[in-house]
């Protein structure tokens, strides 16, 4: 074999390794977390995690178990922070809901909520059932399919074979339609929704951006809240009764 052979051999086992050991180090790392949290060291636990999640890994099992271990430490805010953001990755899993609705309770603030309509609240829940990324490639795969069946329905001669073209080609067209909005919505949910908990123990709404404003009412940590604008270093939060005021960006932190 001539040593350029080699060489290529040599760089392509060197890359294949890199690869799979990148892949299998979050692995490492999640289970060792879940060694941690087993033997009863929490803080361990959401050490390993938390640095697993920082270097950018996402799944709703870890958001799920940074959820738990600050839930262990009785630091609720970022229990519910978490648990929120495992429930966009998985809306219809029970463990993470009934966690996050046990943790809620332990939140001091009790807001009237505005009822979201029906619809809204399926076409979010429908969106979330899979990542973005499925969505969209649902909807490509849906739209060649159509445009095969619309090439069908204009080169056949045969009726009955034009008709089930044109009509599998409107099906798929529709899916795809569907599949790009359902990809629109989740990618909003997720990544857009400005969504967000407040991390500190007390902080007042204030009618302006600054620390002379009026003071509109008082949040306590854990309550969620919907940022609807941003100057400097002050949000604008509305609280799901509908009042809106100003805190510090530093009070909490985006879902």
């Amino acid at each position: 074999m001539k040593p350029r052979t080699y060489f290529i051999l040599l760089v392509s086992v060197l890359v294949i390794s890199q690869t799979a050991l990148s892949q299998q180090q979050p692995e490492v790392k999640f289970r060792q977390g879940s060694d941690y949290f087993s033997a009863g060291n929490y803080e361990k636990a959401l050490e390993v995690w938390t640095d697993l999640y920082k270097t950018g890994y996402r799944s709703a099992e870890l958001d799920y178990n940074i959820g738990s271990a600050h839930f262990k430490i009785n630091n609720i805010p970022g229990a519910i922070l978490f648990y929120e953001r495992a429930s966009l990755l998985k809306p219809a899993d029970e463990d993470i809901n009934y966690n996050l609705q046990i943790s809620r309770t332990l939140v001091v603030d009790r807001f009237e909520e505005i009822p979201e309509l029906f619809f809204v609240r399926w076409y979010n829940f429908i969106a979330l059932l899979l990542s973005s990324n499925i969505w969209a490639r649902l909807s490509i795969a849906s739209f060649i399919l159509c445009l095969l069946f619309l090439s069908v329905f204009f080169y056949t001669s045969k009726y009955r074979i034009k008709v089930l073209g044109f009509w599998f080609a409107l099906v798929l067209l529709i899916v795809s339609i569907a599949s790009l909005a359902f990809t629109l919505r989740n990618k909003s949910l997720v990544y857009d929704s400005g969504k967000a908990i407040i991390l500190s123990p007390i902080v007042n709404g204030k009618s302006s951006p600054d620390s002379s404003g009026t003071d509109l009412f008082l949040l306590h940590e854990g309550t969620k809240v919907t940022v609807e604008d941003e100057v400097g270093e002050w949000y604008e939060v509305r609280l799901s009764d509908g009042n809106k005021g100003w805190i510090p960006s530093n009070s909490l932190e985006i879902i």
